[in-house]
């Protein structure tokens, strides 16, 4: 290239000629037709002045040096490829390294780079899969973010920094997106949502072991609306909980009830209930069942409960060492103390022997109540109860007590909890007892 700069004037006139492809202040790029002319012409012994000059070309606009630097050029690209080394090789260019075949070396290096790939794949998904819950069969498919981390982390591990494209074509993610996510600014603001995501987790954390009772998203969110006036999407709880690994404990289905319930032989009272748990009005429909209590060294200890099935509200409770009929009967006397019942209340359980004896139903007439029963083998009818047990277990410590008074202890400490403190989804996220106050100011 020349110091000898064209004017505007100057690239105005070569552009003129039919010789000439672009023109700029420095450079000139001739079109491939003028380089075989050349060619043809400096074989026959004609100078390349010459030959530009009857091109009509300005010699002096152009500098001598900028011709004979062209001619040289062009002349060494016809020795070495012929005709074809005179052509623009910019147009078949397109700037990228061209395609070769790979050696075996390299053949089994991206092998076995994609195996460790793909295997550290497996294994994440694997953890996904095993939190997730047993009946969803929708397929898995991980986050690109997830999938930037897996790159990087082999990567990191096995040294494979010349791989970054060909283990990104593997999980079918952009390069272009992978180097962004490991950009100074995108790790400065993950880095910031990260320590605002801690921020939120302490105050679920808060809720989530108030009055130490573990909870799931829903509880967390009631609770920290009711207890700490704070509100957060529910969205925002589970992701959370999810990031750092908040889990509620998962009820686990009892078999030896439900063997019981379909092992039954008779009912004495009719199905009333027909699964109208809700019916508008606190203290009507009352559930109760018997359910045991494992704590220390395998002892067991049994609690019967009374339930208002519009409210959730446990009216009455008793938990004892054996399961007697007295259990049942010192439940239902429990009874005799509230003045909220309604006139035409029931009672409604399972086809258990307590239920069916004739004790149990002389004391439930001698109440004025009516006693109706789920159909044999069939828990759904008495669900609301049989959910109420679920919680209570998932939510009490009585694994831990060491005698039966530790175990009476931690039942009241949750039937507190439960009818003043925890919150329900369904109750326009009120507790029990608060719920049934409002629904006793509307009537």
């Amino acid at each position: 290239m020349t110091k000898n700069f064209l004017t505007p004037h100057q690239q105005n006139e070569l552009k003129k000629n039919p010789y000439v492809k672009a023109v700029s202040n420095k450079a000139i790029t001739y079109t491939d037709e003028f380089k075989r002319l050349f060619i043809a012409q400096s074989e026959t012994g004609k100078l390349p002045r010459e030959i530009f000059e009857e091109a009509g070309f300005d010699v002096e606009a152009i500098g001598i040096t900028r011709i004979h630097r062209a001619g040289t050029r062009w002349r060494t690209a016809y020795k070495k490829r012929g005709i074809t080394g005179l052509e623009d090789s910019r147009k078949h260019s397109t700037g990228r390294p061209i395609e070769r075949e790979l050696s075996i070396e390299e053949k089994y290096a991206r092998l076995e780079a994609k195996m460790r790939l793909l295997e550290a794949e497996n294994e994440l998904l694997k953890k996904i899969d095993f939190t997730r819950k047993a009946d969803v069969e929708k397929e898995i498919k991980l986050a690109p973010e997830l999938k930037f981390e897996l790159i990087g982390q082999t990567i990191e591990t096995y040294g494979l920094k010349r791989m970054v494209r060909y283990l990104c074509e593997v999980l079918e993610v952009s390069r272009s997106g992978y180097y962004n996510y490991f950009k100074e600014e995108s790790l400065q603001k993950r880095a910031m949502k990260h320590q605002a995501d801690e921020v939120v987790k302490e105050v679920i954390l808060k809720a989530y072991r108030f009055r130490r009772r573990h909870k799931g998203a829903r509880q967390i969110k009631m609770t920290l609306h009711h207890q700490y006036g704070i509100t957060y999407n529910l969205k925002r709880i589970r992701r959370i909980m999810k990031k750092f690994g908040v889990i509620c404990p998962i009820r686990k289905a009892n078999p030896y009830r439900r063997l019981a319930k379909a092992t039954q032989e008779h009912r004495t009272c009719p199905h009333m209930l027909e699964r109208q748990f809700k019916q508008g009005v606190a203290g009507k429909v009352l559930l109760t069942d018997i359910t045991y209590l494992t704590y220390k060294n395998g002892k067991r200890a049994y609690l019967s409960t009374i339930k208002d099935a519009e409210t959730n509200e446990i009216l009455a409770y008793e938990v004892a060492d054996s399961i007697t009929m007295e259990i049942v009967l010192d439940t239902l006397k429990k009874l005799k103390k509230l003045k909220h019942l309604a006139q035409d209340a029931f009672i409604h359980s399972d086809q258990g022997f307590h239920y069916t004896n004739p004790a149990f139903q002389k004391l439930v007439k001698q109440m004025g109540l009516g006693q109706s029963m789920s159909r044999r083998g069939n828990c759904w009818d008495n669900a609301p109860q049989e959910s109420f047990f679920g919680h209570f277990k998932d939510e009490t410590n009585i694994k831990d007590c060491e005698t039966l008074e530790d175990v009476k202890q931690e039942v009241k400490s949750y039937m507190i909890y439960y009818n003043h403190y925890r919150g329900q989804w369904d109750l326009k996220k009120l507790p029990p007892v608060k719920y049934r106050l409002q629904l006793q100011e509307v009537a």
